[in-house]
């Protein structure tokens, strides 16, 4: 097998009703991030850990209907909480595996910033793909579908 690596980023900009302080509950709360982070009927959480604070980690672990199984692996760098005077942030870097094998590393930021009567929620991804797995936009393409699944979390 030849090493190769591929590089790739993206952002995502979204604007909510909910308030910043709601937003950022979604990601710093387990059983609030479980309800749009770990999947979507098609998936079974095989193994989940979560540890939301800076040098935390967290796992998730998913089979998924076809067999394939995936894992995510995150360490958090930064995480500032917003406030009514200024953005909040999540730095967090991740790896992840599909049926073992490591597919990418990324880093990503999220801006959780108060805006008009809700939130502006800006997320940056900075990604590595490693020894020929070609991502064709499938992380973007995933991740808005993410980001589609946090915003009717923040609706209920």
């Amino acid at each position: 097998m030849s090493r190769s690596i591929t590089h790739a980023s993206f952002t995502i900009t979204r604007q909510w009703k909910a308030s910043p302080a709601r937003v950022f509950a979604a990601f710093a709360d387990e059983k609030q991030k479980d309800k749009w982070f770990s999947g979507d009927g098609a998936w079974t959480k095989v193994e989940r850990s979560f540890d939301f604070r800076e040098g935390g980690i967290e796992t998730l672990t998913g089979k998924w209907k076809s067999g394939v199984v995936t894992r995510f692996d995150c360490v958090y760098r930064d995480i500032v909480p917003p406030t009514v005077d200024d953005a909040g942030r999540i730095i967090y870097s991740y790896t992840m595996f599909v049926d073992g094998k490591k597919i990418s590393v990324s880093h990503a930021a999220v801006e959780i910033r108060a805006e008009g009567d809700g939130t502006k929620f800006v997320l940056t991804e900075y990604g590595d793909y490693l020894d020929g797995y070609d991502d064709a936009g499938s992380r973007e393409h995933g991740t808005n579908a993410l980001m589609d699944a946090l915003e009717k979390s923040l609706q209920g």
